[in-house]
C-alpha cells in the first residue's frame, strides 16, 4: 500500500469569503481505507464533493495517480460516492438502480447483467433485485447505494456519514460488510464519519479535522496513543467509549 492514488495540495474552500477547508496537503495510498472524522461543520463533506469533482477549489490542486484532475468531471475522474441519504430512484427495482450506470454507458446487455448479478450477490441483495426502495429497509437500501457505486469499478470510492441514518446493530454489520468488499476489490476508500468508534474499526489511517484544517493525519493506534495536541486528544482518547477501547486492547504503547 505505497502506491499514491491520490493527493491534496494546498488545497483551499471559500464560500462568501468563509473558509471552509483552509490549506490541506495530504496524500492517499491506492487500497488503503481513510476515514476523515470530525464535528459537523468541519469541512468534511465540502472536502469529498472537491475530491469527486462536484465543486471546485477555491485554491490548490487534487492528482490522482500524478496526472491533475482539478478542473476534471466526476466521470472524467472515475471516482464514486456514496451518499448519507441513499439518492436511490424511487420507481425502480434494486436491479435497475444498480445497472441505471451502466446503462447510461451504453454498455452491452449482457455485460450489464453480468456485472450487475455479481455485485448483487457481493452485497447480498438477491432475494430483493425486482423490489422497490420503499419496500427495503434503511440498511439494505445503504447495500443498493453501494452496489450502485461498485458496479461501475470506480478506482475511488467516497463516502459521506453513509450510515449515520441506520441503527446501532445495523451499523456494526454493514461495516464489516464494507470492510469486506474493500478487501476483496482493493478499492481505495475514503469515509466521512464524525463517529469515533466507526473509524477505529474501518480505517487504515484517520485523517482528523477541526478549525477548517487537518490536526493530525495518523494510524488510529498513533492518534491514540499520541496525539498531536490538546484537541486529538480531547476529540480522540477522551471520547471513545469501550467498544473502540476493546478494538485497541491488543494495541500496546511502544
Amino acid at each position: 500500500m505505497n502506491e499514491i492514488i491520490l493527493k491534496a495540495e494546498k488545497l483551499s474552500k471559500k464560500y462568501d469569503n468563509k473558509i471552509v477547508l483552509d490549506d490541506f496537503n495530504f496524500e492517499v495510498f491506492k487500497g488503503e481505507f481513510l476515514s476523515l472524522l470530525g464535528s459537523s461543520g468541519c469541512g468534511k463533506t465540502t472536502l469529498l464533493r472537491l475530491l469527486v469533482g462536484i465543486e471546485q477549489p477555491t485554491s490548490g490542486k487534487i492528482f490522482k495517480y500524478n496526472e491533475d484532475v482539478t478542473d476534471k468531471t466526476p466521470f472524467q475522474r472515475n471516482i464514486g460516492i456514496v451518499f448519507q441519504n441513499y439518492a436511490l430512484f424511487p420507481n425502480m427495482t434494486v436491479y435497475d438502480n444498480i445497472a441505471y450506470a451502466l446503462s447510461a454507458r451504453r454498455l452491452p446487455r449482457n455485460e450489464i447483467k453480468s456485472r450487475v448479478m455479481e455485485i448483487i450477490d457481493v452485497v447480498g441483495l438477491t432475494e430483493h433485485i425486482v423490489k422497490k426502495p420503499r419496500e427495503l429497509s434503511g440498511g439494505q437500501q445503504q447495500r443498493v447505494a453501494i452496489a450502485r457505486t461498485l458496479v461501475t469499478n470506480p478506482d475511488i470510492i467516497l463516502f459521506d456519514e453513509p450510515m449515520s441514518a441506520l441503527d446501532a446493530n445495523i451499523r456494526v454489520v454493514l461495516r464489516k460488510e464494507l470492510k469486506s468488499i474493500q478487501k476483496k476489490y482493493g478499492i481505495t476508500m475514503i469515509y466521512v464519519t464524525h463517529d469515533q468508534e466507526e473509524a477505529f474499526a474501518l480505517s487504515d489511517r484517520i485523517m482528523v479535522i477541526g478549525d477548517n484544517h487537518i490536526v493530525q493525519l495518523d494510524v488510529p493506534s498513533n492518534l491514540y496513543h499520541h496525539p498531536k495536541n490538546s484537541f486529538v486528544k480531547s476529540f480522540i482518547v477522551e471520547q471513545l467509549d469501550e467498544k473502540v477501547k476493546s478494538i485497541l486492547g491488543s494495541i500496546k504503547d511502544e
